[in-house]
């Protein structure tokens, strides 16, 4: 008897940027795998069962999940954000390659969702506006030489930059150390945008030069946007600015 799984994002945090088609996928899922915080979103019935695991056991819990499918169970894996953003399809896949044959058979579907470089995007105003790319500044599945050498690129080639996974308490230095980066090709006064948890309570949403930014602005919930050199602020009296990147470039 062969299951199915869906991969499903809840978006940054706030219940309404869930997507209809990811309720859907929850009202009719039988087994939830998730880090357990992203679970906590999730409001189940007593028929339905979720199983938690750590966020660093990410290729367990997608195994553990595709083996419940296999046997029949309908089976939802949830992220946060979009679950193709740095997140648990990939993660899926990476399974499905290396594992039995049966994975391969299943039926095996991701839904999109909103992801947090979207979400802080939005609160700002239009920064993706133009040529964007996103990073992630975790060197737990990447040398931090690489890292490095993408932000320069990135940087000199003059895209906005969105980054994921900024610091944790195992990675204190790394966001002061891409700042030290950037500040070596952008001008100090690039705008350079912290939206922590947007949507949820406990939202913080600045932004500021890049000459003024700090790693203590930041943590994992945080997505940081720092622009490019064509980024622009428009001020506000008594409001948030208005942070965009024109749709054209000049050379």
């Amino acid at each position: 008897m062969t299951g199915r799984l869906v991969i499903i994002g809840t978006g940054p945090g706030n219940p309404e940027q869930i997507t209809p088609e990811a309720s859907a996928a929850i009202a009719t899922g039988e087994q939830f795998f998730g880090y357990g915080p992203y679970l906590d979103r999730l409001t189940l019935r007593p028929d339905q069962h979720r199983i938690a695991s750590d966020n660093r056991e990410e290729i367990d819990r997608a195994r553990a999940a595709l083996d419940a499918a296999s046997k029949g169970a309908s089976v939802c894996v949830v992220s946060g954000g979009d679950p193709g953003v740095f997140a648990m399809a990939a993660a899926i896949c990476e399974a499905v390659e290396t594992g039995p044959e049966t994975w391969r058979r299943l039926e095996i579907k991701v839904l999109p969702g909103v992801t947090a470089m979207l979400a802080a995007a939005a609160r700002a105003g239009a920064p993706l506006g133009h040529d964007f790319c996103a990073l992630s500044l975790s060197d737990n599945l990447k040398p931090w030489e690489l890292i490095e050498r993408r932000l320069r690129a990135v940087a000199e080639a003059g895209l906005v930059i969105a980054l994921y996974n900024p610091i944790s308490k195992a990675r204190p230095w790394q966001l002061a150390t891409g700042f030290k980066i950037l500040r070596e090709v952008l001008p100090v006064t690039t705008p350079v945008i912290f939206g922590r948890a947007i949507g949820r309570p406990d939202e913080h949403f600045v932004v500021v030069p890049l000459g003024e930014a700090h790693q203590q602005k930041a943590d994992m919930a945080t997505c940081v946007i720092i622009g490019s050199t064509q980024t622009r602020i428009i001020d506000r009296p008594g409001m948030d600015p208005l942070v965009y990147s024109p749709r054209s470039a000049e050379p």
